[in-house]
């Protein structure tokens, strides 16, 4: 790449990017901004570097990069239900001491566990098992199991909601 578009990316890069902050901003977490902005400008770095193509409208074209990334940035969040995972937060008081009451606590929580897992029906424990246990994708579970990968998705979902009540009802 020439000198040209080196000169052209860095004075768009300060022309544009407080209205691509303010344009993520509004659209997704603060947290995930920044990285957005840079990817713009990464994606139109690599355009100029890869293509013989004369970018006319940089404003038009680094609106549409920031629109398809916004697209791509909310189908990966939908697909992994960002909505409920919860973050970990530093307020939790972590104990210095192991004492022996905590350790029977966490053995009988570990027991409660071990067996609402051992309880599940067979098929339900098998692709919770493979999933949890043998790191197994819910494709490589349903080629193993003979099943539909939505099948694998349904038996796990249950298990966990069987695993999650037996824990609940303990507690």
């Amino acid at each position: 790449m020439d000198n040209f578009y080196q000169k052209d990316i860095s004075a768009w890069v300060d022309k544009y990017r407080p209205g691509l902050k303010r344009y993520f901003s509004s659209r997704v977490a603060s947290a995930d901004v920044d990285d957005l902005v840079q990817e713009v400008f990464a994606q139109l770095h690599w355009h100029l570097n890869q293509s013989d193509i004369e970018i006319e409208n940089p404003r038009n074209y680094i609106y549409t990069v920031a629109k398809n990334l916004l697209v791509s940035h909310s189908r990966y969040h939908k697909s992994r239900c960002r909505a409920f995972h919860e973050s970990l937060s530093l307020d939790y008081e972590i104990p210095d001491v192991i004492t022996p009451e905590r350790t029977v606590i966490g053995m009988q929580d570990c027991r409660c566990v071990l067996k609402a897992i051992l309880g599940l029906p067979p098929r339900a424990g098998a692709a919770f098992k493979f999933h949890r246990f043998e790191g197994l994708t819910y494709q490589d579970i349903a080629e193993r199991m003979g099943i539909s990968k939505e099948s694998v998705k349904e038996l796990i979902q249950r298990a966990l909601i069987r695993v999650r009540r037996a824990v609940e009802e303990v507690s």
